[in-house]
């Protein structure tokens, strides 16, 4: 168990976690991945381990009968996803990549497992750009400011 630190896109939503699980799950089913916009990346965390700055910037929506998920309503990224009924109540899935820092976390499990597709595989030789590559193209685009 890790205490980590994190925020959405913007910065409005902040937030720190004590005794975060060094895990984390990938789930392929249909709402997750509607909602990441591909694979979801989850870490788990007692609800009541979880303090955040930005209350204001956070919407929550019920997505199914036993569900919530949250976002920040400014720069829209996932917040949380989090049971609201059942045995598992009482955690909250993160989502790894608003962590300030992943190292660490290890893969746990993959859930719907069968929902995944050929958009979830990296075949060899796909090409890849180190983070100066790809500034350097999107400077082209943007008067040089990567920002």
């Amino acid at each position: 168990m890790t205490d980590r630190t994190g925020q959405c896109l913007c910065g409005a939503v902040k937030f720190k976690a004590t005794n975060m699980a060094d895990t984390f799950s990938t789930c392929y089913c249909d709402a997750c991945q509607r909602w990441a916009g591909g694979p979801y990346n989850g870490v788990s965390v007692p609800t009541e381990n979880l303090e955040y700055e930005g209350h204001a910037h956070i919407g929550v929506i019920k997505t199914t009968d036993f569900a919530e998920r949250a976002f920040c309503k400014e720069c829209g990224s996932g917040l949380w996803w989090r049971l609201t009924r059942g045995q598992y109540v009482g955690k909250t899935s993160v989502p790894v990549g608003l962590l300030d820092d992943r190292s660490g976390l290890v893969l746990s499990d993959e859930m719907y497992s069968d929902y995944k597709d050929h958009t979830n595989v990296r075949p060899e030789g796909v090409a890849q750009m180190t983070s100066a590559e790809a500034e350097a193209v999107v400077a082209t685009f943007t008067d040089g400011d990567t920002k």
